[in-house]
Order: C-alpha cells, then sequence, then structure tokens
C-alpha cells in the first residue's frame, strides 16, 4: 500500500532534533517500506537535511516550517500555514497518517488517502471537528479513553497501538555492577519535573546518597522545547549546592548515545507534572529496554508500561511537596540493589513486546482493516 505520513511544523524527521512522535513514525516508516510498502514522509526543512531525499527505501519531502515559540495561538497559526505548504507536494496515498493539528480540516481524504490521525497528547476539544478523519489512533489506554469521551460517537474508531522501540532489546551483565547514577532524559521544563528533581535528590542525607550521582541530559533552551535560562539558573542554584554529584549534560538527539547513558544508569527517572502533556512515556520505555528501572511519577499514561513494586517505582506527583514525596521514592530506589536487580530483569521483558516490527505489523494490519471499509 502507499502510506504518506505528514509530521508536524516543528521538528525535522529524521528527529536530529528530538521529538518522540517524529522518532516513533520515523522508524515506523521504515519497518513499512522495508515490508514492500511505499512510504513518504513530509516534515519541515533543516538546513542538516535536503528539501527531497531517500533514505533507505522511503521518500523524504520537506517544506518551510518553524521553530517552536511559547504561544499557544502563534503555534497554531504557523502550523495552518505549514499544512498549506504541505498540502502542495503530498502525494496520492491509500493511507495518510498525521498528527499535524489542521490537516484533519484541510486536507481532502478521498484524494490523500483515508486519514489516520494520531492522537499524541490530550485532545482539547479539536476532535469534533475532525470530520473527515478515517481513524483516531492513540498511544495509551489513558489518550484512549479522553478521546472517547470526547467523541464517544466514534468510539469505534479509536485504535490503541503502542509507539515501537528504535532497538532491539538485549541481555545485560549483572545490574549491580552498574555505575550508581541516575538519570534524566528529557527536556528541562518546569512541566517535566527537573527542579523538583534535583531537589529531591539534594533532600537525601549526604550519607545515604554516597557514591551516587544524578545526571540530567536535555534541551533547556525555549526554542527546543525547553524552560529557558531563568528555569536552568534556578537549578544550577540547587547544584551548586550538592556540587559534583549532579551534574547537566549537553542534549543528544543520537539514538546510540541515548543507548549508551540508559545502559549506564541503574536508575532512570522521569518525574513529569503535566497532567495533559504525557501521552506514552518513550523515553521511559527506552530506558526499560536498556534494563534502567524507571521512578516516574503517578500520570496515568504511565500505567502502560511501569507496575508498582514490580518492575519499577512510582512517587505520587500530586502532593503539597513533591520533592519531598519525590525524595523517600528515590532513597528506597538507591537502597533496594537486590530489588533493583529483580525489576532489571522484568523491565527487559516487558520491553520486548514494543520491538519495532512486532508493532509495526499491529499499524499496517489496522491500515488494512481501515482500507476494508467502505465510505459511506
Amino acid at each position: 500500500m502507499k502510506i504518506t505520513i505528514l509530521h508536524g511544523a516543528f521538528l525535522p524527521v529524521p528527529a536530529i532534533r528530538g521529538g518522540a512522535i517524529g522518532k516513533a513514525w520515523g522508524a515506523l516508516g521504515q519497518a513499512f517500506a522495508n515490508d514492500g510498502h511505499m512510504v513518504t514522509h513530509i516534515s519541515r526543512m533543516h538546513d542538516e537535511l535536503p528539501d527531497e531525499e531517500r533514505i533507505g527505501k522511503v521518500h523524504h519531502l520537506r517544506v518551510r516550517g518553524y521553530n517552536s515559540v511559547q504561544n499557544p495561538l502563534l503555534l497554531k497559526l504557523k502550523e495552518f500555514f505549514y499544512v498549506l505548504r504541505a498540502k502542495r507536494v503530498l502525494p496520492t496515498s491509500d493511507i495518510l497518517v498525521t498528527h499535524a493539528f489542521w490537516a484533519p480540516l484541510l486536507l481532502t481524504k478521498k484524494k490523500f488517502g483515508k486519514l489516520y490521525v494520531h492522537v499524541g497528547r490530550y485532545p482539547k476539544g479539536q476532535l469534533k471537528f475532525y470530520l473527515k478523519a478515517n481513524r483516531f489512533q492513540v498511544p495509551t489506554r489513558a489518550i484512549a479513553n479522553a478521546v472517547k469521551k470526547e467523541i464517544p460517537e466514534r468510539s469505534n474508531n479509536v485504535s490503541i497501538i503502542p509507539y515501537p522501540l528504535g532497538w532491539k532489546v538485549n541481555s545485560y551483565d549483572d545490574y549491580s555492577k552498574r555505575p550508581n547514577r541516575i538519570l534524566y532524559l528529557g527536556r528541562i521544563h518546569p512541566e517535566k519535573g527537573v527542579l523538583e528533581l534535583v531537589n529531591a535528590f539534594k533532600n537525601i542525607p549526604i550519607k545515604d546518597r554516597e557514591g551516587w550521582k544524578l545526571s540530567i541530559r536535555g534541551p533547556w533552551r525555549i526554542d527546543q522545547g525547553g524552560g529557558g535560562e531563568n528555569y536552568l539558573s534556578d537549578i544550577n542554584k540547587v547544584i551548586k549546592i550538592c556540587g559534583s554529584t549532579i551534574e547537566i549534560l549537553e542534549p543528544t538527539f543520537s539514538s546510540t548515545e541515548l543507548k549508551k547513558e540508559l545502559e549506564n544508569s541503574k536508575l532512570f527517572v522521569y518525574p513529569s507534572l503535566a497532567e495533559k502533556g504525557e501521552t506514552f512515556g518513550l523515553a521511559v520505555l527506552e530506558a526499560m529496554s536498556c534494563g534502567s528501572v524507571p521512578v516516574v511519577s503517578s500520570l496515568e499514561c504511565f500505567q502502560d508500561l511501569v507496575v508498582p513494586q514490580e518492575n519499577g517505582y512510582v512517587f505520587n506527583h500530586r502532593t503539597t511537596d513533591v520533592a519531598l514525596t519525590l525524595s523517600s521514592v528515590l532513597l528506597q530506589s538507591i537502597q533496594s540493589t537486590e530489588e533493583g536487580t529483580k525489576f532489571s530483569s522484568r523491565c527487559l521483558e516487558r520491553a520486548k513486546e514494543f520491538e519495532l516490527d512486532f508493532l509495526a505489523q499491529k499499524y499496517i494490519a489496522d491500515f488494512a482493516d481501515l482500507l476494508s471499509i467502505k465510505d459511506s
């Protein structure tokens, strides 16, 4: 079949500037093409990438996009013009996958293929206007429930298929031999709870965290989705108190480097506070696939991955003192080496269910099912 994947206006594909959605669909596109399907990605232009190229068996077209901004109205306006430009180069397809906000409103499904809308974030009332959409695909049960609540009459058009891993799950050496390192990988932004994390680590008595290091790696600049200089400054003030036991590293978008970081950490902490901002937790899954034990907030989306006291730790992020609550769970996790060894092994088992080739076939089956349904 012919499959077009239309990305948003703000990040290029391949995901050289990050972005879980672009990363996931970039990998899926290659898997679809390797299975014999014709795949075209359309994403924003970038100085490091040509406007048109083939990567493996996948065709890439790029149109002028934008850097991200904080103003949500300006964000939507910019993507409106981006989708209009993308419309000019869209090929005729059987399936058009998109997560661009305006695409289901501006594109004609009969010309560009059946409209397969990837809902990668909590809906905000827009789905009832997506009358042209043939299917709404979501990565977790939490998002599925939100979609069905917004458009209950279209509940039968919702598919739950998670994001895939970008690599194979391997076995690893003894967990206890890993460095005593806690890792956070992601945007350095207030909604991610990074400041609460550094305060939580600082609040653990020095004698209890002796020999442990907290590493934070990710973009902090606003144009890369971070919280900006003021937020970074607040974090650095806490780091000065703790010294070299906390470090901030430059962001990397290389899968090889990210995997190496995860393989060299005992714990992976993702303390997100974004009730309506997290939809899956690909970073958490990637950590689990490398045997790094997750410590996550109690957001509903993480429940598809992390089972408390079975393969990871969960803290209540809705308390009045988040740092104090997280500090207690961190202390428990760094003191439980034997428990961590068991959790690490179970993380690897769970992660195998998200390998790319397996999930790519689920998407293809969903596409085929959609194509078998005659338009009314």
